[in-house]
């Protein structure tokens, strides 16, 4: 592969990264509030999170991004592409960050939460010093994970015209008539930002337990 070609997959897989991690950075912002609507006793505000739930859960990506790259326009909105693209990758990593958030604020133990009530802590002192650095430390796992998945997931925003890595990928394939070539560095790229992401989360556990991160 000449050094202007692997230039152009390297570019592209900065691309990927930018989408994946602003899709990922939204989504968490909306997960934490999807997850304060399903844990609030409000039924008004617990059914519409709970469907918002099940739907990107339930429906796959591919479908998602078709819908909403098809939608926009017939609503009126003219947005580029990849602001679609980053519509449909953001609102599905929200659905699965915001039950992983669920499950870690339920996980707290309600003996901790007792103490805190009768040492006199408002309810807002104990989300920040309890609630919240034990409801991350045991979600950190899941979120990496989930961040991972987001960044292979963002290969298929190709169908809605976004030209990541993937598709980067397939048209110097096609161009070239080496798409072992293509096709394996896309997949040496993908794996070493995965890893990295990987390792990053690990890091992040073992500093939430030594407690430096609380």
């Amino acid at each position: 592969m000449s050094p202007r070609l692997f230039e152009l997959m390297l570019k592209a897989a900065g691309y990927t990264v930018a989408i994946s991690v602003a899709a990922i950075a939204i989504g968490l912002l909306i997960g934490l509030l999807v997850c304060a609507a399903k844990l609030s006793p409000r039924p008004w505000l617990r059914w519409p999170a709970t469907l918002f739930v099940s739907f990107f859960r339930g429906v796959p990506l591919l479908v998602q991004l078709l819908l909403i790259y098809n939608l926009l326009p017939v609503l009126g909105l003219a947005v580029p592409s990849v602001v679609a693209a980053l519509i449909g990758l953001s609102l599905c990593t929200a659905a699965y960050q915001a039950e992983n958030l669920r499950g870690g604020f339920t996980s707290v133990p309600r003996g901790l939460l007792e103490a805190a009530d009768m040492a006199g802590l408002s309810p807002w002192q104990q989300f920040r010093r309890i609630r919240a650095p034990i409801a991350l430390r045991l979600t950190v796992p899941a979120l990496v994970n989930e961040a991972i998945l987001i960044l292979k997931a963002s290969s298929l925003i190709s169908v809605v015209g976004v030209v990541e890595l993937t598709r980067t990928a397939q048209n110097l394939a096609a161009s070239t008539y080496e798409p072992l070539l293509f096709y394996s560095a896309a997949g040496g790229l993908y794996l070493a930002i995965n890893w990295l992401v990987a390792a990053g989360g690990s890091l992040t556990e073992r500093a939430l337990r030594r407690g430096r991160l609380a």
